[in-house]
């Protein structure tokens, strides 16, 4: 089945995570928005078929007669079908429910250059960035991470991936989790990854794998930039 990945053009955001999956899989995809007329296209989708199942907002996943929104929704879906995700029940939720822990600490993230209305510039918000950002670096940042190398130093067997011995879309996911904050946040990432280093060898493990790899160096994958989640502001990679 060919897949299509509709999300804005221009930027990693939340799509990545979708895309990483669709990479790692192999699977044929086409990037809606980032062809000539796509975004209209995906606009379209978004103001409904009359069913009332659209989705709120992007990114969403077309299979077939599917329309799947919601990032973890999406790779819960992707995880099924390609292998992504444990067979069993209790393996599947375990993988959902890391993946929605991800959700929230990309939420925060984000926050930290839009605490206030995603609708203002960071620029009429960034008295209030830096607060935030602040407490970010400080204590939101760390317990995330502390929190993942927990579940990486219990997990049986080889203790490489978040969910038993294989690796599933929860670590493609953590993968882009650090390769985010390095490019946001790299003074903070100097300090905490000496402190995280089961997490950080998930992304590098990731990084090295053959389509992973691939992808990386194509131009499939967009560069970090200051419109998407993990956007590099000096000021707000304090020392702490």
């Amino acid at each position: 089945m060919a897949y299509e990945l509709y999300y804005w053009a221009g930027i990693q955001g939340r799509g990545e995570f979708v895309r990483l999956a669709l990479e790692e899989a192999g699977a044929e995809y086409a990037d809606v928005a980032r062809r000539p007329g796509g975004e209209q296209a995906m606009m379209r989708l978004l103001a409904g078929d009359g069913s009332g199942r659209m989705p709120f907002a992007p990114p969403f996943l077309k299979a077939g007669d599917l329309v799947i929104g919601q990032t973890a929704n999406i790779l819960l879906y992707l995880g099924a079908q390609h292998g992504l995700a444990p067979s069993d029940e209790a393996g599947r939720l375990w993988a959902h429910q890391l993946q929605l822990t991800i959700a929230d600490f990309v939420d925060e993230i984000h926050d930290t250059h839009h605490p206030i209305a995603s609708s203002l510039y960071y620029e009429d918000q960034r008295r209030e960035a830096k607060a935030r950002a602040a407490d970010f670096v400080k204590s939101r940042a760390p317990k995330y991470l502390g929190y993942f190398e927990r579940v990486l130093e219990h997990t049986p067997a080889s203790h490489e991936h978040l969910v038993g011995a294989e690796l599933t879309y929860a670590d493609l996911s953590l993968f882009q989790i650090v390769a985010g904050l390095r490019y946001a946040f790299p003074r903070m990432m100097a300090r905490l990854e000496p402190k995280h280093a089961r997490v950080v060898g998930v992304h590098d493990r990731v990084a090295a794998r053959s389509r992973i790899a691939a992808y990386l160096a194509s131009d499939r994958r967009i560069p970090f930039n200051q419109h998407g989640i993990f956007r590099h502001y000096p000021e707000l990679d304090t020392e702490q």
